[in-house]
Formats: C-alpha cells, sequence, structure tokens
C-alpha cells in the first residue's frame, strides 16, 4: 500500500538532485518559472482527454507540448478541504482542514512542521504571486480558501512583474470558471455553445431538458476557462516567460453537476493535471499511473530545489526511483451545513465507499445543491411521480449502504453496488483493511466530530451527529 506515516520519509521522493528528478543540469541550475493554472470544479472534460463535444485548443496544445497524466485525484471533492491539502502537501483529514469552510472564526493555525509551498518557495528565494489581473480585460479570483489562518501572508505579489528582475517565480492563477455562478450565464454568450441534444448522459440521470441543458452549461463553462488559458498563454509569451515556465494546469475538485462535487465517486475527485515544461519535461505523454493533487506540490518543491519536508504526502511525479501508488484515498466531511463522513479507497480496479453517517440520505439538505443544480430537483419531482428507473432511484434512497464497492472496469458509472455480492467478499475485505490503514496511519481528524458549539459558531444550520 502506498501510504505515507507522519514519520518516515518517501525514498522515492527525498532525492531532489537533478537526476534523480529527471531534470537536465541545466534546468535544475536555472531554477524555473513554475506556475498553476487552475479551475474551480474542473474535471477532464477536455478534448485532450477524448471529450468530443468541447473545444479546449489551448490546454490541448500544452498536452501535447508536454505531460498529461489521466488517472489525477484531489484528496477531497470541495476546494476548501482540497485547496488547504495540495497549498501544503498534506492531507487535509491529518491536520484538521478538512471541514469545508471551517476555521473561519477560531484561530486555527497550522501545526508545527506544515507549510503552505508558497512559503517554503519564498525562503528558496522565489518571488510568488496570485495573479489576479493578468491582461487588460483579463482577470482572476485570487482564491485561497483555506480551513486555517496563516501568520504571514500567503503570496508576495499579485502579478510576475512585480518580481525583482532574475528573481525565479512561483504563482497561481485560480480561474472561477467553470464553477457555478457568473461565469455560466457568461459562457453561453459565446459564439459557439454546446448542443444539449448531443450531451452524453450518465445512466443516473433522468433524460430531461433541464438535466441535459445544466450538462451543456458546464461544458460551455469548460469551453470558457479555455480561452481565459489562452489569454494567460499569450501574456507570458508576450512576458518572455512561455519558454522557461513549467506550467501545471489543473483543477480544484471534480466537475460540479450532481453526484460529482462533494462526492467520493470519480466526478467529484476526478481532475485533469497536464505538465508543460519544454525542454524537461517530455512532450506527447501520457501517463496512466495513479496520482493525487499532493504530488503537483511534491512535483513543484523538486523542481525547485526543495528538499521534501518531514510531514509529507505528495511524491515527485518525474523522480527517477518514482514509486507507483498502488492506491488513491480521497475524504469527504461537512460541507457547509450538511454533515458528513465518507472516506474512499480506489485500486486499479475496484473502489471502496464508506458512508460513516449511513443512516442520512444521498439528498440531505445542503442549500448550495438545492440552489445551484436543477438537476437535483428533476430528479426529486420524477421521484414523487414514480418515473425514475431503478438506476436513478438510488439517488432518493431514504439511507445509504455503510459500504459501496464498484468495478470501476465493468462499472465506470459506479451504479452496480458490489459490497453485498459473496463473490467480492475478499476486495471488500482487503480494501477495507487498506482503507482503516490509512485512516490510521494519517491520524484522521474525522474521527472526531466536530462539536455542537463549533458547528453554532461555523455553521449554525448543520445538523450534529447525535
Amino acid at each position: 500500500m502506498t501510504s505515507y506515516p507522519l514519520t518516515r520519509r518517501n525514498a522515492a521522493g527525498a532525492v531532489l538532485s537533478a537526476a534523480a528528478a529527471g531534470l537536465s543540469a541545466a534546468a535544475a541550475k536555472d531554477r524555473p518559472n513554475i506556475l498553476w493554472i487552475l479551475g474551480d470544479d474542473l474535471g477532464p472534460q477536455l478534448g485532450c482527454y477524448g471529450h468530443p463535444l468541447v473545444s479546449t485548443p489551448h490546454v490541448d496544445r500544452l498536452a501535447a507540448a508536454g505531460t498529461r497524466f489521466t488517472h489525477c485525484f484531489t484528496t477531497a471533492p470541495v476546494c476548501s478541504p482540497s485547496r488547504s491539502a495540495w497549498n501544503t502537501g498534506v492531507y487535509q483529514t491529518t491536520f484538521g482542514a478538512h471541514n469545508h469552510r471551517s476555521h473561519r472564526q477560531d484561530g486555527y493555525g497550522l501545526p508545527g512542521g506544515i507549510r503552505l509551498v508558497s512559503h517554503r518557495l519564498r525562503d528558496a528565494g522565489y518571488f510568488t504571486a496570485n495573479v489576479t489581473d493578468i491582461a487588460p480585460g483579463l482577470r482572476a479570483s485570487g482564491k485561497t480558501d483555506f480551513n486555517f489562518q496563516l501568520d504571514a501572508k500567503p503570496f508576495d505579489g499579485t502579478h510576475w512583474r512585480q518580481r525583482a528582475n532574475g528573481q525565479p517565480l512561483y504563482a497561481q492563477i485560480n480561474f472561477t470558471a467553470p464553477h457555478k455562478g457568473p461565469v455560466w450565464p457568461a459562457a453561453r454568450k459565446q459564439a459557439k455553445l454546446i448542443d444539449p441534444a448531443k450531451v452524453d448522459l450518465p445512466p443516473y440521470y433522468p433524460d430531461r431538458p433541464v438535466v441535459r441543458d445544466e450538462v451543456a452549461n458546464y461544458l460551455d463553462a469548460v469551453n470558457y476557462w479555455d480561452a481565459q488559458v489562452g489569454a494567460v498563454l499569450d501574456q507570458l509569451k508576450a512576458d518572455g516567460l512561455l519558454e522557461n515556465t513549467a506550467i501545471f494546469v489543473f483543477g480544484d475538485n471534480g466537475r460540479c453537476l450532481l453526484r460529482g462535487k462533494q462526492w467520493l465517486y470519480d466526478p467529484g475527485t476526478h481532475i485533469p493535471l497536464i505538465v508543460h515544461w519544454p525542454g524537461s519535461v517530455k512532450a506527447g505523454v501520457v501517463r496512466r499511473d495513479p496520482v493525487i493533487s499532493l504530488d503537483i506540490t511534491a512535483t513543484t518543491l523538486a523542481m525547485a530545489g526543495v528538499p521534501r519536508p518531514e510531514l509529507f504526502h505528495g511524491q515527485d511525479l518525474f523522480a527517477s526511483r518514482l514509486r507507483p501508488r498502488t492506491h488513491i484515498f480521497t475524504a469527504r466531511d461537512r460541507c457547509d451545513m450538511t454533515v458528513d463522513r465518507i472516506r474512499a479507497v480506489r485500486d486499479g480496479r475496484y473502489k471502496l465507499i464508506h458512508n460513516f453517517l449511513s443512516d442520512r440520505p444521498y439528498t440531505q439538505y445542503n442549500e448550495y445543491i438545492t440552489k445551484s443544480y436543477p438537476t437535483q430537483q428533476v430528479i426529486k419531482d420524477l421521484h414523487a411521480a414514480g418515473k425514475l428507473n431503478a438506476v436513478q432511484s438510488q439517488w432518493m434512497a431514504e439511507t445509504r449502504p455503510e459500504f459501496e464497492l464498484y468495478d470501476l472496469q465493468a462499472d465506470p458509472n459506479e451504479v452496480r453496488n458490489l459490497a453485498q455480492e459473496a463473490s467480492h467478499r475478499k476486495t471488500l475485505a482487503r480494501l477495507t483493511r487498506e482503507l482503516d490503514k490509512w485512516i490510521e496511519e494519517m491520524r484522521d481528524a474525522g474521527r472526531r466530530p466536530e462539536s455542537r458549539e463549533t458547528l453554532l459558531r461555523e455553521e449554525p444550520r448543520a445538523r450534529p451527529v447525535v
């Protein structure tokens, strides 16, 4: 099992010489500029990932000239715990950052040994920026959304042009697209739009115009995001940075559609990852090994020559002695007022989901989903009218099974639960052991529910665990 106890260094990632990182000596000496380009709620619905309807030429070109990872996952299916994790390189469950938008009022800080990647790079001489006003007419959100407080500002500035002459750059550009909100109507003003009639619906969605329209609008927002990425690349080229900057393109969590974001099914945590670094990262490579967003953090530090921290869960993706992960672990906890605790583990074929609060329905109230996901209301209305099929009706069950086991090869949509089938008892037992071991080794803070006092302070509308 590829999980990392808090007291053990990962030997595969500890050697940060140019040879061990798979980088040329010249590139290591030069210390590259490093740029993260993010899309909120961005799944792998991109042209370079084979999606037939979207038009993402700018990201597709980066992928063709770089390395594309087909099996990259975030550690959480919602922004603040996910961002808290990959901005530190440590699972959010390890240091109490697992509940969505928590610790906003209690002064909670990072435990000893855990630091922002931007702070580590600042100490190494990098100028760090959360870029907002990129170019005329192009603005990013500057989103951080950490579930902790900081004693020092997370970034030095808001644009790469603010750095000293010759100073290496580390920057993030956080685009809100394709997150639901103002971007969605803006995306509908593009000249070329997705035809809802051509959208391929998963079997758990009823085929209704509202559902098709929501999925199509999401894909429109992906196209809108790609145009923004293109404008970033134009500005980098104009400023002479495009050829000497390592660019990571990824999402903060999976797509913002029902059964995606906030859930541990693949659409909630599966994200694209493209690494483009001319002359150092091979062009046209497709990597199918399973990786997690924390590996982006580890690779960034390795590129900059920063030693691997003692408490760290990512690994350098380009290390010559990389030990491929055999399992991917993900976690979902409270999202706004919706108290929950779900853990999942997937290997090369199967995924196990453990619903710790199985007495609660999939549809327990969440204000964001209620207001922003029209498909949810369609499903509820059709259920009341007795018009859902057996697969679609699963979403409306009054309770959940404690365990969900899926064969991802035979059932990529994760709709046939094998947990109770005798022929899969050994698989269930094996993955349960792996998940339980990971929970113990990572010192999963979710084992201790938030107190009523904390819930009343941070989210008064939440229904506590009783």
